[in-house]
């Protein structure tokens, strides 16, 4: 073998082994030079001496095939899914709307809403029991409509959202009467509905990254005539055990239809970890509430929050208020 030959050998194996060996046809020409590409023997051992010089191990192992990406690990970051679309909240308007967000200052509204999520991280964190395997589903539900579920829902995904170490994800299951999007002052887009609906559709397609680091959401989606009966159905079921098992790490918040509106949201909560029932003062009957607990029983963490109460403390009617939370474990 001549010297051409062991030469080209030398540095196929050094290329191989990624080391950067110049070539004839890659080395800086000075202008007015002449090219002359053709491969001399003075060439090829002037670049073998400059990849011996470059530090290149005698015996250069093969050259290795690029590693295939890891597979996402259950409990991965839909935040990290390039798919997910991600939108920007006006969070002044939601501050001054009454609700907590990063840049608000400290207010009597965020102090209770740092007690109200206290237990339910702890719950999440620490689960025992029936159903440790859901306790990061939390859902935030009512026994009659309008007393103040979604604005709870929506505080207490913010609140949760400003700890160092925890993430949420605010559903909004309310496919009857949808308002996460409305709050937020967001482009109604596709979500659980088309979740339920389209198989193609996966679940980081809809997801909804947000200005709010920590925070993601996911609509109601795409309008079906048959939208409540989804939140019952097998498909469902199926959804909530995956999203419990691949997001581990995260707590995630639905904004339900009430207790006694649907039975929807019954078969709803029989798949939940922990349920937070929003209670109106001075409008929600004892007879309601004691109506809407019975229907959740099977729940392992069932908290109520008092909203709307008069706080003579403040010198009259505060807007949103908080007693509680009452835990049934």
């Amino acid at each position: 073998m001549d010297l051409v030959e062991k030469a080209a050998q030398r540095l196929a194996e050094l290329q191989q082994a990624g080391v950067d060996v110049p070539t004839p046809e890659t080395r800086q020409v000075p202008p007015g030079a002449d090219a002359d590409p053709i491969p001399t023997p003075e060439r090829f051992a002037q670049a073998l001496e400059r990849a011996h010089s470059l530090g290149a191990p005698e015996n250069a192992p093969a050259a290795r095939a690029p590693a295939a990406p890891a597979a996402p690990q259950p409990g991965g970051s839909a935040e990290a899914d390039p798919r997910s679309k991600f939108v920007h909240m006006d969070l002044e308007a939601l501050a001054a709307a009454g609700f907590v967000t990063p840049e608000a200052q400290r207010s009597r509204l965020a102090d209770e809403f740092r007690v109200i999520k206290r237990p339910i991280i702890r719950h999440a964190r620490e689960p025992v029991g029936a159903r440790a395997d859901r306790a990061n589903l939390v859902m935030v539900t009512s026994a009659i409509p309008s007393e103040g579920k979604s604005f709870v829902a929506l505080n207490l995904a913010m609140s949760i959202a400003l700890e160092v170490d925890s993430t949420v994800l605010l559903v909004d299951a309310d496919v009857a009467n949808p308002s996460l999007m409305q709050m937020t002052h967001l482009p109604v887009s596709k979500g659980l509905l088309d979740l339920l609906t389209s198989p193609d559709v996966k679940l980081s397609d809809v997801l909804l990254r947000t200005n709010v680091e920590k925070l993601s959401l996911l609509p109601s989606g795409t309008a079906h005539r048959r939208a409540t009966e989804m939140l019952a159905s097998e498909m469902m079921a199926e959804l909530l055990e995956e999203m419990a098992a691949r997001y581990q790490d995260r707590i995630i918040v639905f904004d339900s239809p009430p207790l006694l509106a649907t039975t929807e949201a019954r078969a709803l909560a029989s798949h939940m970890g922990q349920i937070i029932m929003v209670v109106e003062a001075d409008r929600t009957t004892q007879a309601l509430v004691t109506h809407a607990l019975e229907t959740v029983e099977s729940c392992p963490v069932v908290m109520m929050v008092l909203n709307k109460a008069p706080r003579s403390d403040v010198g009259g009617y505060y807007g949103y208020a908080y007693s509680g939370p009452a835990a049934k474990e």
